[in-house]
């Protein structure tokens, strides 16, 4: 009986595992958003927030600790210098996970995990939603609005080749 085991498995192995999920962090360090199998989300989001625990000591020790665990010198140089700081007024709860739809082939629940705070976005990461249509206008355009805008999109043609000019 599996009493009071907590690990994840993901059908991996050990090694495989722990790699998976030091890369599935190490990106979610680096774009701030990952879209992944919610079961994948689950198990990463405990060690992205035992990462940023390790971030907002910001010593040596923990520099060196992240470091063994995520083995990617520039993503422990983000998270102890920018997601770290963005996330000190926090006492856990760094990452949100959000459902998504299941996935097609085999119907897995995909998930995106990202940080709730950055301090690239100055706060709040914002959350996805649907990009609104612009409505466009039914009406025909004139001739002269017609050659108003084929003169617009000559102009940055024009441009174009004056600086390819200069830099000769």
């Amino acid at each position: 009986m599996r009493h009071l085991k907590s690990t994840a498995k993901l059908g991996r192995k050990g090694a495989h595992r722990n790699m998976m999920l030091a890369n599935l962090v190490c990106s979610l360090i680096k774009h701030n958003r990952v879209v992944t199998t919610l079961p994948k989300a689950k198990a990463a989001r405990q060690l992205a927030e035992k990462m940023v625990t390790l971030g907002k000591e910001g010593n040596l020790h923990a520099r060196r600790n992240a470091l063994a665990r995520l083995h990617q010198k520039d993503a422990v140089g983000i998270l102890f210098k920018e997601i770290a700081p963005a996330q000190s007024g926090r006492n856990g709860g760094y990452t949100r996970i959000i459902k998504l739809h299941q996935r097609q082939g085999d119907a897995a629940q995909i998930a995106i995990l990202e940080w709730v705070e950055t301090a690239s976005t100055g706060g709040v990461v914002p959350t996805t939603a649907a990009p609104k249509q612009e409505v466009k206008p039914t009406e025909t355009k004139s001739n002269e609005q017609k050659t108003e805008a084929s003169e617009l999109q000559e102009k940055p043609e024009q441009k174009q080749d004056v600086s390819t000019e200069e830099k000769k």
